[in-house]
């Protein structure tokens, strides 16, 4: 994981007033809704006898109630009422749980990871989604590790292998660049230039268009967020959720705008979920197989021109995890 840092980590449908567990970092999490639909975090383990919050209820409006002996928290993650020991009586300082910075925008929660204050306090997220873009969400279980994951999609090697008979037909086996351009300290664009191989070499990274003629790229955002610009209207976005070291939840979403009336927008972007989970299959598969779980600079692999974006991102992943470490 990169420490002082922003996840998404659900969807904003997943969490109601109910409270619902999750694991998430390698983090038992409970996440619900107070009666003010305010969201929050906490830790699952009561600081009692460590039974999971997230199979208690809301009580008093905000507070959540252990389904083992009543204690009952405060969103700060304080416990408030110790039932057994009488409602008058003053709760010692040392019942309490973690509570979790969360936050929620176009039907994502975050949650920050990490000891410092958030820094940004809000989350950052791509800007050039349509703002009438309707679009659908298909969670998705991977046995990888999320860093793995997130290099599948920005892989434009295996795309004539391990999707001939999809997005990768064609025989498209030569690279050329493929160029990377940095938005940001958090966000750069990738811009992929692929085609048969006539026996001609590739174009380096510096001899291709930077941006596409076709204004076609792929994003990628820090720490987890990765959107495909497929075309004006059209984009897929996805979320490398990571649950712990073997195992990332991908929240993939198709979004469209060509569609003017919502409710035939929604169901445009609700049909077109299947072939787009297909797509993710056939990367899930191999993905799946590789070692390490956890991907790095000096993992012993050989990276060759292709995998441009792929070291660009371990380089980056790298730099925020050392520059987050205690000095």
């Amino acid at each position: 994981m990169i420490p002082n840092q922003w996840y998404v980590i659900a969807s904003s449908n997943e969490v109601g007033i109910k409270p619902v567990g999750m694991t998430r970092f390698g983090e038992k999490l409970v996440l619900y809704r107070t009666a003010s639909r305010f969201l929050v975090c906490l830790s699952d383990m009561c600081a009692h006898r460590g039974a999971a919050l997230s199979l208690g209820k809301v009580c008093n409006g905000d507070q959540i109630q252990c389904p083992f002996h009543g204690l009952e928290y405060d969103p700060s993650g304080k416990c408030m009422v110790i039932p057994a020991n009488g409602r008058s009586t003053p709760v010692p300082t040392n019942f309490k749980v973690r509570s979790w910075p969360v936050y929620e925008a176009h039907g994502f929660i975050w949650v920050w990871y990490g000891s410092e204050p958030p820094t940004p306090e809000i989350p950052e997220f791509f800007d050039d989604i349509p703002e009438n873009a309707k679009y659908a969400t298909v969670v998705d279980h991977w046995k990888a590790h999320y860093s793995r994951v997130i290099e599948n999609q920005l892989d434009c090697v295996h795309l004539p292998f391990v999707h001939y008979n999809t997005i990768g037909r064609g025989n498209r086996t030569l690279v050329n660049g493929p160029a990377v351009e940095w938005a940001s300290d958090h966000k750069f664009f990738m811009y992929v230039y692929n085609e048969a191989d006539n026996g001609q070499k590739p174009k380096k990274p510096n001899e291709v268009p930077v941006p596409s003629p076709n204004g076609y790229k792929i994003e990628f955002l820090f720490p987890n967020l990765w959107e495909n610009r497929i075309a004006d209207k059209v984009r897929v976005l996805a979320a490398f959720v990571p649950v712990d070291e073997e195992n990332t939840l991908l929240y993939l979403r198709f979004y469209q705008a060509f569609a003017r009336i919502p409710i035939v927008g929604t169901l445009i972007a609700r049909a077109a979920m299947p072939f787009n989970v297909y797509v993710a299959h056939q990367d899930r598969r191999v993905v799946q197989t590789q070692v390490p779980k956890a991907s790095g600079l000096k993992i012993g692999e050989n990276l060759f021109q292709g995998d441009l974006p792929i070291l660009e991102y371990r380089k980056k992943r790298q730099q925020l995890q050392e520059s987050a470490r205690p000095r």
